[in-house]
């Protein structure tokens, strides 16, 4: 059985099938047409809906890409589509800005647009250009053109309180009295199971180790989506609060299996920039407020983001199979192409960084198309450690150039005890290549990415030699 708000009716789901996306849901059982299917793929912003839950005592709402956001993901929480936001004839303030600025042509995209600035007014953003920008990252329009969408997002920045302020206290009462009838309880959806918590989780996962965990769902959703397959089995993680905890001591900092990457963004901005950085052009916001870092290791893409900075960090991940644990170092976790050292009912519980691990050089760069919602041509990750001018130890991490992401061991000896100067770069790049043959595919030449990936080692030496030098693109142009 699963429970939601849908706006502030209540609905209970028991025969929906777990591959239903919530999208589907909308359009086929609801007859919600206004969020529309453009990609089936995260990427177009077309299905763009929000999703509510409690922060506190308060409501947070988030943007969610309805064509891969499973129905069992809905479970305690609150779902707005772009039908919910005018009060009768009254145009909602991000609805009215629209039209006020003329900022819709064709209409296609329009609702998702809707959806991002509602979840920005929510937010109460600044209404800065780049924060805005920001928001909107994941939403495509290919006729209005951007300028007027801006616009409209600027003048409805700050406006009036809407009817969802005022039902807050309602709602996070309402939705609490779902969390309290369901705890403890371990729930069952038409092959959809939905643990309460890790050990149920443990102890279903091992019994059920054909099952698919269900984390965030932006990768495994397309499984659906794109390949047109059917998940016989789905153990959805959404209400398993342990795998969400993120702890911060003096030495270490573990991440939750169930912490997104908006939150691991969040956490480690002071902690180690150059990552929150990165994490801040993952895909999209709809795809990071609801992806986790441990999903992104688990699928073991060649070109995710996420492992090429942890390989560099030297992080290690707890690994969880019934009542048994084990710390496995991240770089013995990739076997082979989308292959990993996880065993039958196994998952990643946390994972680990050392915080003295992280030096004051660490730095990641992604090379893609696009500067948002892109997919990695060449990802580097880059953590020396360098005393009196002298690099002591070394981790150069890269996705994109192999099956599975991987150091670059022979590049990282040729830095090691060398002054970072013009003769170590050239001595590292000449080791990139016995390091790594990549293969060519549409994003790229196996030359190309070779020829990028030395040159992030050449930036790298630069950056550390010249920090006042700006070599960020975004570092001057706004």
């Amino acid at each position: 059985m699963i429970q939601f708000l849908l706006n502030q009716t209540l609905k209970t789901l028991d025969d929906v099938d777990p591959n239903t996306t919530v999208l589907n849901w909308l359009r086929g059982s609801e007859h919600r047409c206004g969020s529309k299917e453009g990609c089936a793929s995260g990427d177009c912003g077309a299905c763009t809906v929000v999703l509510g839950q409690i922060d506190g005592e308060k409501m947070r709402y988030d943007t969610a890409n309805g064509c891969i956001t499973l129905i069992s993901q809905l479970d305690g929480k609150q779902l707005l589509t772009v039908e919910d936001l005018a009060q009768g004839d009254k145009l909602h303030p991000v609805q009215q800005a629209m039209a006020d600025c003329h900022a819709s042509q064709c209409g296609f995209c329009t609702p998702g647009f809707v959806m991002s600035g509602f979840a920005l007014h929510k937010a109460r953003s600044h209404s800065q250009r780049h924060e805005i920008e920001k928001h909107l990252a994941g939403n495509l329009c290919r006729c209005t053109g951007y300028r007027p969408i801006i616009e409209a997002m600027q003048k409805s920045a700050g406006s009036e309180q809407d009817q969802f302020s005022r039902d807050e206290p309602q709602t996070v009462t309402r939705l609490k009295s779902l969390q309290q009838a369901q705890m403890g309880e371990l729930r069952k959806s038409n092959r959809c199971l939905l643990p309460k918590s890790e050990a149920q989780l443990a102890e279903l996962y091992q019994q059920n180790p054909q099952a698919r965990l269900l984390a965030g769902g932006t990768d495994l959703a397309l499984t659906i989506t794109q390949q047109y397959q059917t998940l016989p089995l789905i153990i959805s993680l959404n209400q398993v609060e342990e795998l969400k905890v993120i702890t911060v001591s003096e030495n270490q900092i573990r991440l939750g299996a169930m912490v997104t990457l908006q939150r691991c963004e969040q956490v480690l901005q002071p902690l180690a920039p150059a990552f929150a950085r990165v994490l801040e052009r993952f895909a999209s916001p709809q795809i990071r407020n609801h992806a986790t870092l441990a999903g992104n290791l688990a699928n073991a893409s060649p070109i995710g983001d996420g492992a090429p900075m942890l390989l560099a960090l030297g992080a290690s991940l707890e690994l969880r199979c019934g009542e048994v644990t084990r710390v496995l170092p991240l770089d013995e976790f990739f076997l082979s192409y989308r292959k990993t050292a996880l065993q039958p009912g196994e998952f990643i519980s946390e994972v680990v960084i050392e915080r003295e691990a992280i030096s004051p050089t660490f730095n990641a760069w992604k090379i893609s198309k696009r500067m948002d919602d892109d997919i990695s041509t060449v990802f580097g990750a880059f953590n020396l450690h360098v005393k009196d001018g002298i690099v002591e130890s070394a981790k150069l991490a890269f996705g994109g150039m192999a099956a599975v992401p991987a150091r670059a061991k022979s590049a990282e000896q040729a830095f090691i005890g060398q002054p970072l100067n013009e003769r170590t770069v050239g001595l590292a790049r000449e080791a990139l290549a016995n390091d790594f043959q990549p293969l060519t595919d549409f994003r790229g030449s196996g030359i190309y990415r070779l020829k990028v990936a030395q040159n992030l080692l050449t930036r790298l030496v630069l950056q550390h030699n010249e920090p006042s030098d700006a070599l960020e693109v975004n570092a001057y142009v706004n």
